[in-house]
C-alpha cells in the first residue's frame, strides 16, 4: 500500500478531514490528503514535540497556522483542540501522523482511528 493510500483512508472515515505523514525527523512529507501541508517550522515544532513538549506548552501547538491549545504531549502523542475542532499528531518509527479533525466529530473517535493506524505501521517496523 502507498503512503497515499493510509491519508486517505484516514479520510475516508468521516472522522478525519485532514491528513499527512512526515518521515519521523519531519524534514519531508511522504503523503497528505485533504489539504494537509505544514510549513517546515510547524512540523519541526512537532517533531521536537515529541522530545520535549515544553515549547509546545508554553507556546501552544500550530497547524496551518492555526493555533492550538495543547491536550495532550508525550513521546508517541500530541493532541490539541481548538473550539470543536482538533488535531491528533502520533509518531512511529519511521513517522509521524498529522490529522485534523472538525467539529462534530468527537475527539475519541478520531483519536481511535489514527492511534491504531499508527500501531499497525509500528507492527510492520515503521
Amino acid at each position: 500500500m502507498s503512503w497515499q493510500a493510509y491519508t486517505d483512508n484516514l479520510i475516508g472515515t468521516g472522522k478525519i478531514d485532514k491528513a499527512a505523514i512526515y518521515s519521523r525527523a519531519g524534514d519531508s512529507l511522504w503523503a497528505a490528503s485533504g489539504g494537509l501541508n505544514l510549513p517546515s517550522n510547524e512540523i519541526l515544532e512537532i517533531a521536537q514535540g515529541f522530545e520535549n513538549p515544553s515549547g509546545l506548552q508554553s507556546t501552544g501547538l500550530h497547524v496551518q497556522g492555526q493555533k492550538f491549545m495543547l491536550i495532550r504531549a508525550d513521546d508517541r502523542s500530541i493532541y490539541g483542540r481548538h473550539e470543536a475542532e482538533g488535531v491528533v499528531c502520533v509518531r512511529t518509527k519511521q513517522t509521524i501522523l498529522v490529522t485534523h479533525y472538525p467539529s462534530g466529530v468527537q475527539a475519541g473517535e478520531a483519536t481511535k482511528i489514527v492511534e491504531q493506524l499508527a500501531d499497525y505501521l509500528i507492527g510492520v517496523s515503521y
